[in-house]
């Protein structure tokens, strides 16, 4: 594997930690834990934030603003994010970006709970969430891929993903109910309090594997470094540029479009709540399924599981009966996890681990740059050409930059390759049974070989 150094030191697992898989390190089992805690919390307040400005009385040009709010210093620090999360401890970033989040949804959830917020304070409380969110994605996710051997990378992957989507599933579900019953101001608080449990889990975590950088370089030497690692990878930036249009047009449908249609059509928040748990039940099955399936072309396979994606922008179009649109955000989302947990392993394969946060950073950079205009032009364009209209566009996009993507040669034909044997990195642990060889890798482990993958994906879905 490309940068990675070579570790071959044995660490023994205490007794207590052998019900967790042996290559499951505490920085996995924390990060894991970390995810579901916040994707039970998050998923839900996405939908409370929509509604609470519907219920302020403003329309869908007003839930595109704070949406766009959120993105736009998303984008703006997501490279600073990545650079810094390269220079400094991961955790510490991750710790104080969760920080920002949970007083920033605690004060939503108070303006929210004592009067009507008014629109700009709204817009200025997700902003402050979007600006933690950049700062995070990228230690994360660099975070995450250095926790792992080459070995289990893909399995390790798709069950982090398994266990996060199945917390967006129930936190999808449990915040349709809760903002139908007790209001969004509840929902927002629970995940002001999801956040400070898992910035206190990750404050545990440990970086003392990660090699110590050298001195004398500065941002904008860390910055260009990731730059030419980025654009050094023809089938990097291209699924970037595709993901740029991709996920714009998504959270259109999905954060503007999506809650109009369900206030009209399909019953309110309860049922809209249920559909998006139905993709989170998708991208459950999808990362289940990822544990066993390891396809050779990893992003020929991953990027043509992106075409149903389209799929809920076309039924809300319709609008179809509820359970039609479950089933569509049920396919789109095991689909797309085949994509992300492709893709994250295609990363932790071509990435040196001292440039993953920095060309996180510019995969995150890249993949939400058009997010906050689309956000913001979704009401504008709903008022020119109407919300079907707008919606079918979406999923026509979203078609065709899946389509274009395909014509890239190393899209095609990136292949996964067999890691070295009995390589370990100091988090992941390896334990060898008392009758093994010295040096030799588990022989019951049913996935020694080659291994088979966001944040909040990483590239993916956004939410």
């Amino acid at each position: 594997m490309s940068g990675r150094g070579d570790d071959s030191r044995q660490v023994t697992t205490p007794a207590a930690f052998r019900r967790r898989p042996a290559w499951a390190g505490r920085n996995y089992t924390l990060l894991t834990t970390a995810a579901v805690v916040t994707n039970l919390g998050s998923h839900g307040a996405l939908i409370a934030a929509a509604f609470a400005v519907l219920e302020t009385g403003g329309d869908g040009g007003d839930v595109g603003l704070v949406a766009a709010a959120r993105t736009l210093p998303l984008v703006l620090f997501l490279l600073i994010g990545g650079a810094i999360a390269d220079r400094l401890p991961r955790h510490r970033v991750m710790v104080a970006a969760n920080a920002l989040n949970c007083l920033s949804q605690a004060a939503f959830a108070v303006l929210v709970l004592t009067g009507e917020p008014l629109l700009w304070q709204m817009m200025l409380l997700s902003a402050l969430g979007g600006t933690g969110q950049a700062f995070f994605n990228p230690a994360a996710e660099g975070m995450l891929m250095s926790s792992v051997t080459a070995e289990q990378a893909g399995r390790a992957f798709a069950l982090f993903r398994f266990a996060s989507q199945g917390a967006t599933m129930s936190g999808a579900a449990l915040g349709g109910v809760m903002v139908a019953v007790i209001g969004p101001g509840w929902v927002l608080a629970v995940d002001a309090a999801a956040f400070a449990v898992a910035g206190g889990l990750r404050a545990f975590l440990d970086v003392s594997h990660v090699p110590e950088r050298e001195p004398g370089h500065g941002l904008l030497s860390d910055l260009r470094d990731g730059w030419r690692e980025f654009t050094g990878r023809t089938w990097l930036w291209a699924i970037v540029v595709q993901f740029s249009l991709v996920n714009a047009v998504i959270v259109a449908a999905d954060a503007v479009y999506g809650p109009q249609v369900a206030r009209d059509s399909l019953g309110g928040a309860g049922p809209w709540g249920l559909a998006l748990a139905l993709y989170g039940a998708g991208n459950a099955v999808g990362a289940l399924l990822m544990t066993r399936w390891k396809p050779r072309r990893l992003l020929l396979v991953g990027v043509l599981c992106v075409f149903p994606f389209a799929l809920p922008s076309a039924a809300l179009a319709v609008p179809v009966p509820i359970a039609v649109l479950c089933l569509t955000m049920f396919v789109s989302g095991l689909s797309i996890e085949v994509f992300g947990v492709s893709w994250m392993t295609a990363l932790h394969q071509e990435i040196p681990e001292d440039k993953l946060s920095r060309v996180s950073a510019y995969d995150w950079f890249g993949s939400v740059a058009m997010v906050p205009l689309a956000a913001a032009l979704a009401g504008p364009a709903e008022g020119a050409f109407g919300r079907t209209a707008a919606l079918w566009g979406c999923a026509a996009l979203c078609v065709a930059a899946t389509a274009a993507v395909l014509c890239v040669r190393d899209v095609r034909n990136l292949t996964r390759r067999s890691p070295p044997v009995a390589l370990a990195k100091p988090d992941a642990r390896p334990e060898t049974p008392p009758d093994a060889e010295p040096g030799t890798m588990p022989a019951t482990d049913p996935d020694a070989g080659p291994g088979s993958a966001d944040a909040e994906s990483p590239v993916g879905r956004l939410g």
